[in-house]
């Protein structure tokens, strides 16, 4: 009847046999071996201590816990704060009485002390995680610049970020999500430069979760955050794994979003011009600058209409120049170059799905197998045309000039769409198609509601020419 009570009420209470009896039902530790219990005596009174195998300094809780059994009566506080504030020799050390809080600390690491008579829980965060070393991120590779990237630990990765902004305006503001999950979930942000509006926005969605668990971490979040025109490929956030774009993305007045076992940031609002940014654009001079970001635009465009545009030339032959007969094709098409094109797209998709899992010691002999078997024998053996695995190989190399995936699957499905409305309409679907993809992105709505393509719409020429070339520094903060 005690427990029921204890339940409704949600609070603990100063006794420590009721105690050990509600954390003993919640958390059976007889049956997870993991979680670690033990009766101690404290200054002449029962206690007993709670905390995850693994999640604790084992040398430093050692020393506590030998400080707390030589502890003598006449030394005991006379209350539980004073036990907290002076007689625990940590320094992260918090008072709760509540259980909801008690687990939930308990869960995350935090070693907890029970002492009968004191109806508050004594809380010490010595907990450690398993993590790895804070080594550059493969995708988010820089030629100049920090060498350091977000590892899975989200202390870890705030601290990245702290070393970089030394200011008193930074806010690294604690939440969580998920009612099994109860992932930890951090904003970023600089109290004096963000969108207050935005930001209570923000707060207010991931409050308003109702998802059991956070299981794909950031993915899981940002479509628990973002609900509607899934059909849109391209993407509404921007990520990234490295500190110094996450830091530089604050001082413009974004919030950074950092989800606990996720190696990446969140970085909201953005617009195609930020998804299309990269760090080496202000890790060179402004002249290299401008002119790597310029190369990125352009490719990018490329691999959207080089083969629709090959496609609808090869059906309309009289539109080729004299002087540039040479991209015809030289030999006739045993397969109808539509179906050449999207069987080489499926077969790109499969070569990358390929590469993720094949083992280093087989990556280099399993390259070249496939370079020879899919490149020289297919077009030898009349499956496709020179012509078209020259484009689709351009296509291939080209989607890596810039580090978005999901920028680089929009462009993927809406050349896909512009292919085929090209191979049965021709011009008129070669039209069509492209009036779809300049729909897709203007109508592509951010989690703030804004343009995305600003400064485009609304026009704003002075941040227009801030996204198109790489200003000096000191005029790109103004």
């Amino acid at each position: 009847m005690q427990n029921k009570e204890e339940k409704t009420n949600g609070r603990m209470t100063p006794s420590l046999q009721q105690t050990m009896s509600y954390m003993n039902e919640h958390m059976e530790p007889d049956v997870s071996f993991d979680i670690v219990y033990r009766v101690i005596e404290v200054g002449g009174r029962q206690a007993c201590i709670y905390f995850i195998d693994g999640f604790c300094k084992d040398e430093l809780m050692m020393k506590i816990l030998q400080y707390f059994i030589d502890l003598k009566p006449a030394d005991m506080p006379a209350n539980v704060h004073e036990m907290a504030k002076k007689a625990t020799p940590y320094v992260e050390v918090d008072l709760k009485d509540s259980w909801d809080e008690i687990l939930y600390s308990i869960l995350s690491g935090v070693f907890a002390l029970f002492i009968d008579g004191y109806d508050r829980c004594v809380l010490i965060d010595s907990r450690t995680y398993p993590a790895r070393g804070v080594e550059e991120p493969d995708k988010d590779k820089t030629l100049r610049g920090s060498k350091d990237g977000f590892v899975e630990t989200i202390v870890f990765n705030t601290a990245l970020i702290r070393r970089r902004i030394r200011s008193t305006e930074l806010r690294m503001e604690m939440m969580n999500a998920g009612q099994s999950s109860r992932t930890d979930i951090v904003l970023c942000y600089m109290n004096n430069r963000v969108d207050h509006t935005f930001l209570n926005k923000v707060k207010k969605r991931i409050e308003n979760i109702q998802a059991d668990a956070l299981t794909m971490n950031q993915e899981s979040l940002a479509e628990c955050l973002y609900q509607r025109r899934w059909y849109n490929p391209f993407p509404k956030f921007k990520f990234t794994e490295r500190p110094d774009v996450a830091a530089a993305q604050v001082l413009e007045g974004d919030i950074v979003i950092l989800v606990d076992n996720s190696p990446s940031a969140m970085i909201v609002p953005t617009s195609i011009f930020d998804i299309v940014e990269e760090a080496d654009d202000y890790y060179f001079p402004p002249v290299t600058g401008t002119y790597l970001r310029l190369t990125r635009f352009i490719i990018s465009i490329l691999t959207y209409i080089m083969t629709p545009t090959f496609l609808l030339l090869m059906q309309n032959p009289q539109w080729v120049p004299e002087s540039f007969q040479f991209i015809m094709l030289q030999e006739e098409s045993n397969i109808p170059l539509i179906a050449q094109f999207l069987i080489l797209e499926l077969a790109i998709d499969g070569l990358k799905l390929a590469a993720v899992n094949t083992p280093n010691m087989l990556s280099t002999p399993l390259s070249v197998m496939a370079a020879l078997v899919l490149g020289e024998f297919s077009v030898n053996s009349g499956w496709f045309n020179s012509e078209v695995m020259l484009y689709m190989a351009f296509v291939a190399l080209a989607n890596y000039t810039q580090q978005n995936y999901e920028l680089g699957y929009a462009l993927k499905f809406m050349r896909i769409i512009n292919l085929i409305l090209t191979a049965a309409f021709g011009l008129y679907g070669y039209i069509a198609a492209v009036i779809l993809f300049v729909w897709a992105i203007v109508s592509n709505k951010t989690l703030s509601d804004k343009s995305y393509i600003y400064p485009l719409l609304p026009f704003n020429p002075k941040q227009l020419a801030k996204r198109l070339f790489r200003l000096r520094l000191p005029e790109s903060r103004k």
